[in-house]
């Protein structure tokens, strides 16, 4: 196994200048700033990186990319004598599995099920939506052009996936009311006519008055 140097404290980020650091690994430093926080590899370490798991940068942040750090050193991250980095290593596999399906199956010849990746899941749900309208924002009867118990919502046409299962769009936005019972937010993806939602035009919106 290659042996790393370690450097100097980092004096800033592309998050802000760090507030606390900590150099887990030789070349490899968890910081926090004000706003965020991730681990900054050294350029040996990035170069280091697996293919499949490496960014563009040397900055992967602690919502999620910091998982693809510890997944490529996983060996060394569960010889450190402080406790709790095996179960670091664990998050980190189950993480990377989450948020990047592709590269994990990449790296490790492992398949990943839909079951274990929410992006997985979305990429799903978009794809069958591929040539429909889906709801891209959505507004209660708070709203002044909402009726009471509509949902008003604005959809747009999907042409392909990204691959975190971001739907692309094309053509103008259409808009519509639904009823609030057949509008949850919660799914990955509200296809227009899957919701029965009603075709109202953009540029007169219908108002409480309206009768439905």
């Amino acid at each position: 196994m290659p042996k790393f140097s370690p450097i100097e404290r980092p004096q800033s980020t592309i998050w802000g200048t760090p507030d606390t650091a900590t150099q887990l690994l030789p070349g490899v430093w968890e910081v926090h700033t004000a706003s965020h926080g991730g681990m900054i590899l050294s350029e040996e370490r990035q170069a280091a990186m697996p293919e499949a798991l490496r960014l563009e940068g040397v900055s992967y942040e602690e919502d999620v990319d910091w998982a693809l750090v510890v997944l490529a050193f996983d060996a060394e991250f569960r010889r450190l004598p402080a406790k709790g980095f095996d179960l670091l290593v664990d998050n980190a596999r189950a993480s990377v599995k989450a948020w990047h399906p592709d590269r994990f199956t990449a790296f490790t010849g492992e398949a990943v099920e839909a079951k274990d990746s929410h992006v997985l899941r979305r990429r799903e749900a978009v794809s069958a939506q591929i040539g429909n309208y889906v709801v891209v924002s959505a507004s209660g009867d708070w709203a002044e052009w909402v009726p009471d118990g509509k949902v008003g919502v604005v959809a747009r046409r999907v042409v392909r996936v990204d691959a975190m299962g971001h739907a692309i769009y094309e053509g103008d936005p259409i808009h519509g009311l639904v009823d609030k019972a057949n509008y949850d937010s919660s799914r990955p993806v509200n296809g227009f006519d899957e919701i029965g939602a009603i075709p109202i035009t953009a540029d007169a919106p219908a108002t409480k008055e309206v009768v439905l």
